[in-house]
């Protein structure tokens, strides 16, 4: 099958041989995205830029990665907009707020009083993030893309087939998006393949992990490590996704 642009990252993802191709896309779209909101293209100083990150903010983890970036000018501009917004929310709340009343009865059964208003103002602030929204729009077109090859693409699926399987928390995405993406006949090979490839995935790293305890033994220190030096951070990513030992991604100046 001749490869179109968009099924590119999927390709290269497949072919970087990584313990899990999506963990591969999420890396480099979140870098991508860095790049834009704090990158050289200072796209913080545009308007509709600065207008959808002051209204979605970032998670705490993304604050950080920010940080880390290395751009103190860019991350003070975002700031100091967002700040204005959020302090005009908040005391627009303030301005509107009426405790919540919790009846004599309520209190005898230990029943809570009706939802505080402000609690659920500040919830939902807690559920966006500029970053993470973007990918998971992205990471939507990347999944409806590996179904899209899985079902029209050989090469791909021979990819598939001599792959490391996926991180368990990609896959669960992947088992929760397959049974929309393929029909019941392409179900029947689906899954057996998958299953496959993470109960041996799973073991190899299970058992790397294993081995590098072993050559902590005095006796083993003269053994071959085999592939178990990076057993840790693989160990970790194959669990629960990401690069632990990834150095800290920062501005290209």
């Amino acid at each position: 099958m001749k490869e179109k642009l968009y099924t590119i990252p999927l390709n290269d993802a497949m072919n970087a041989e990584d313990e899990c191709p999506f963990c591969f896309i999420e890396r480099n779209v979140e870098q991508d995205i860095m790049d834009y909101v704090l990158g050289s293209c200072a796209s913080y100083m545009e308007s509709d830029t600065r207008e959808a990150t002051d209204k979605a903010g970032f998670c705490r983890m993304h604050y950080k990665k920010m940080f880390d970036y290395g751009n103190t000018l860019g991350n003070g501009w975002i700031l100091k907009t967002h700040y204005k917004k959020l302090i005009a929310e908040m005391k627009d709340q303030f301005s509107h707020f009426t405790p919540g009343k919790t009846s004599l009865m309520d209190k005898l059964k230990g029943r809570p009083a009706d939802a505080n208003a402000i609690a659920s103002w500040v919830a939902e602030k807690e559920k966006t993030c500029y970053i993470c929204d973007y990918f998971t729009k992205e990471y939507a077109r990347y999944m409806d893309t590996f179904f899209y090859l899985y079902k029209n693409d050989e090469a791909f699926r021979e990819k598939l087939k001599n792959s490391k399987g996926f991180c368990l928390h990609h896959f669960g995405d992947l088992c929760a998006n397959a049974d929309a993406h393929l029909g019941d006949a392409e179900k029947k090979d689906f899954y057996p393949l998958v299953f496959r490839l993470m109960e041996e995935n799973m073991e190899r790293v299970s058992g790397d992990v294993d081995w590098l305890i072993e050559k902590f033994d005095y006796r083993n220190k003269d053994a071959d490590w085999k592939t178990s030096k990076d057993a840790v951070q693989r160990g970790m990513q194959k669990l629960k996704g990401g690069y632990p030992a990834d150095p800290v991604y920062k501005m290209n100046k």
